[in-house]
């Protein structure tokens, strides 16, 4: 083992599974050797059985649904609107000159502060929960696509001109696809932080949801079935993070050379 040396893609599994493995043991040993109240943490074998429970008889499938579809629905429309912003905030610095001091500003707006006048514009349905992803996501993904953008090697824009390229071929042709591999990759990061912004979003004025479930679960102080709503926001946030790097691999294979 030695620094920035790559492990084997079978490497890189086993070591993936151990640390849950390792992890897991610890929590049994934790809960089921007495050292841990369940009342404060419930063990695995608890939480199995009440997720189990809560998939079988109480719904919980239809309120992951529903979460799922408000953080792609969310995030969706943020992708849409940011990507054609940034991609001109990147290109052009009288846009980012224009825009940037608004977005800096608006991206350290905790999404969470406003869920209270969410709600009095909105209400409680979907509109405010999509609002709330919205405002989590649009705004770092804007000035982190215009970042990437605007870091294009000179050389790639000095050839592009040299050869007679127009402004707008420079930003179809040349800025676009050489900012693409990394936006896609800032994409796939922020649909994570998405995944805060909706648990936060239905905690508050849901009656759906994994977060609505949550809630009323520490009303109840089911902390095995709060474990498991925690667990498969993990586990959906992991398989949607997996794809979006077999998607980025498939789409932009030299750009994963060296990692």
């Amino acid at each position: 083992m030695a620094p920035l040396q790559p492990v084997s893609p079978g490497a890189r599994v086993a070591l993936g599974i151990a640390f849950f493995i390792v992890f897991v043991g610890l929590w049994a040993l934790a809960t089921l050797g007495g050292f841990v109240s369940k009342t404060f943490l419930a063990d695995p074998i608890t939480m199995v059985k009440s997720g189990w429970t809560l998939l079988a008889e109480m719904g919980f499938a239809k309120d992951i649904g529903m979460t799922v579809w408000r953080v792609l629905g969310g995030f969706a429309i943020a992708a849409a609107l940011a990507l054609p912003l940034g991609v001109m905030m990147g290109a052009y610095k009288p846009v980012e000159a224009f825009f940037e001091p608004f977005v800096s500003f608006a991206r350290y707006l905790p999404a969470s502060a406003f869920i209270p006048l969410l709600i009095l514009w909105a209400g409680i349905g979907e509109a405010q929960k999509l609002a709330v992803i919205f405002i989590g996501s649009f705004f770092n993904l804007v000035l982190m696509i215009a970042v990437s953008v605007g870091n294009t090697r000179r050389d790639l824009v000095e050839a592009a001109y040299t050869l007679g390229s127009t402004d707008r071929s420079l930003v179809r042709r040349v800025l676009i696809p050489g900012a693409a591999p990394e936006i896609a990759e800032i994409l796939r990061m922020v649909l994570g932080w998405a995944w805060t912004y909706v648990i936060v979003a239905e905690l508050i004025g849901a009656s759906s949801g994994i977060g609505h479930m949550i809630t009323d679960s520490q009303a109840l102080l089911a902390t095995d079935q709060i474990i498991f709503g925690i667990i498969v926001i993990g586990l959906i946030g992991l398989a949607s993070d997996l794809a979006f790097k077999a998607l980025n691999r498939k789409l932009y294979p030299w750009a994963q050379l060296g990692r």
